[in-house]
């Protein structure tokens, strides 16, 4: 699962996620895309489920990119423990992710192929998703 190696701070304030996402917003890598719709705070083992939704699905054919990485700490208190005595310990870690974000990308496979797995692959997220292409890639089909 992803997380980070270190980290500034071991503890993190919840936050809002408001507006749309600043950058990651347009396909770099790929040919195909998973583009977030709505914000949302994604866990690592959710990325780690989709990946592996994904890549089984294109049976190691093409190529798969993660485009977002889980560097938020979520802390949780024990299960009956009173309330005060502080901030609980990080318990696992999550990724803010914004509307527009890219989330996966897809090379080396076809659109039927791609629209499939990332179908399987957007099961497995709490936000919606929708599938985008590069322009050029429709074209030529």
């Amino acid at each position: 699962m992803l997380a980070p190696k270190k980290s500034k701070y071991r503890k993190a304030q919840k936050g809002r996620i408001r507006g749309l996402a600043k950058g990651g917003t347009t396909l770099n890598f790929g040919a195909h895309g998973l583009k977030s719709l709505e914000a949302g705070r994604l866990t690592a083992r959710q990325i780690e489920a989709a990946r592996r939704a994904i890549t089984r699905h294109i049976r190691r054919a093409g190529r798969v990119w993660i485009r977002i990485f889980p560097d938020v700490p979520v802390s949780k208190k024990p299960a009956e423990v009173r309330m005060g005595s502080g901030k609980g310990s990080p318990e696992f870690w999550i990724c803010r992710v914004k509307p527009g974000r890219i989330l996966f990308e897809l090379e080396g496979v076809s659109l039927d192929v791609a629209r499939q797995a990332f179908l399987l692959g957007a099961a497995k997220l709490p936000i919606g998703t929708r599938i985008v292409s590069r322009p050029s890639e429709e074209s030529a089909e």
